[in-house]
């Protein structure tokens, strides 16, 4: 059976939120404050996405042996693990490095600098390797040859996890969109798959980006709900409602969408021998105060950026 595991959240706490807590080690200081600093590892990533776009740009030809071709996948298989990390344009490589840079400030510190490159390394991997057989499989349903020479690359499978992420640690965490309107990190991944869709049909090159992105988000999904490893209780999963699947739709949805979590769980979780079923689980109540000490979190921050503000105007006045 899938081990129970709490929502995780940042290892810093508020000050007095210990009590609420009895896991070792849950005081203890993370390498960056969340949300405060982009971190090394997301710069050095960073670096990586650059270095790939001005790579193409010098060497066009180096794009066969980087990118997925589906019709040429075979020979050099290792395609598919380094796809992600290539971007063909240079609105694709700004986009993807903002992303990284503000997702991962906020997710990294949280889940630690090794579990975190384990997931982009993961979801990368398998959205290439899910990319080339849909591909495959376009082809021989619609007989067009193009699904089989055009490049597949690209870091958005990543980004599309970490929406994912941030709903898990950060659920009302507001997400800028344009101008003024925001979007709780919550709905963000609903609204990246709805709208990633509709660009696909008003867009035709976009549709090229739909499969890894989708494969991005569930794969993200199944990962951090049933297999992600808690470095402070050593279980597996986020068995809490709010990161079920019906919750990454609207309520309404859940006619189509209890049976498939139904089909998830019962697939992922009722594997076991009754035997194992009496392991301990986690208290459902510490998952929540988890995700309250998260939210707390991100109101200290938000409260010392507003403090900022307004001390900023007081210092132009004395001076």
């Amino acid at each position: 059976m899938m081990e129970s595991q709490p929502l995780q959240a940042p290892t810093a706490e508020p000050h007095g939120a210990g009590a609420a807590d009895d896991q070792p080690g849950a005081g203890a200081p993370p390498a960056v404050v969340p949300g405060k600093e982009f971190t090394r590892t997301c710069k050095g990533l960073v670096v990586v996405l650059i270095g790939g776009y001005v790579l193409l740009q010098l060497l066009p030809s180096s794009l066969n042996y980087l990118a997925i071709i589906p019709a040429k996948t075979i020979p050099f298989v290792w395609t598919v693990f380094t796809a992600g990390y290539i971007e063909q344009v240079l609105p694709g490589a700004i986009g993807s490095s903002l992303g990284l840079l503000f997702c991962g400030k906020d997710i990294e510190p949280v889940w630690g600098r090794k579990e975190f490159l384990k997931f982009i390394i993961l979801i990368n991997s398998i959205c290439g390797i899910l990319a080339f057989c849909i591909a495959v499989a376009l082809y021989y349903v619609t007989g067009k040859e193009s699904f089989l020479v055009t490049p597949l690359s690209g870091f958005h499978g990543a980004l599309a996890g970490f929406l994912v992420g941030l709903k898990q640690l950060l659920p009302n965490l507001e997400l800028p969109m344009c101008f003024f309107w925001k979007i709780k990190a919550k709905w963000m991944p609903f609204f990246v798959m709805c709208f990633s869709t509709i660009m696909a049909f008003i867009v035709p090159d976009s549709i090229n980006f739909l499969p890894t992105l989708l494969s991005g988000m569930y794969v993200s999904w199944l990962y951090l709900r049933y297999f992600q490893k808690n470095p402070l209780t050593g279980l597996k999963g986020d068995p809490s409602d709010d990161f079920s699947f019906p919750s990454l739709f609207p309520d309404a949805m859940r006619p189509v969408t209890d049976p498939v979590a139904n089909l998830f769980d019962r697939m992922l979780c009722a594997r076991s021998k009754p035997s194992e079923i009496a392991l301990p689980v986690t208290d459902p109540t510490k998952a929540s105060r988890r995700r309250e000490r998260g939210e707390r979190v991100l109101e200290e921050r938000m409260a010392a950026d507003h403090a900022a503000d307004a001390e900023a105007p007081a210092h132009s006045a004395e001076d």
